[in-house]
């Protein structure tokens, strides 16, 4: 067995990695963001026409979301570019 890097095992190049990165760090702002306001994942999906499930997708940090879902769903809460920014730096 050997041991190592999750980005080395899979064979990705440091921009995938990074990229991946980015998705995680909006996601978890995505539901730091829905927490501090008091927002269900039902009550945000409505707020964005999708579904609680998608919702969950987004926190979770699911493959099939896109970055511009993650980053329209924190400017809906209420996020300025100044705390996006600073939650992917």
């Amino acid at each position: 067995y050997r041991v190592g890097p999750v980005d080395q095992f899979l064979g990705l190049s440091k921009e995938e990695t990074e990229y991946i990165e980015l998705k995680l760090a909006l996601s978890q702002a995505l539901t730091q963001r829905r927490k501090k306001v008091k927002l269900t994942q039902a009550q945000l999906a409505k707020m964005l026409n999708s579904s609680q499930s998608r919702v969950a997708k987004m926190e979770k940090g699911d493959p099939s979301v896109s970055v511009d879902l993650l980053v329209k769903s924190l400017l809906v809460m209420g996020s300025d570019k100044k705390s996006i920014a600073k939650a992917i730096a």
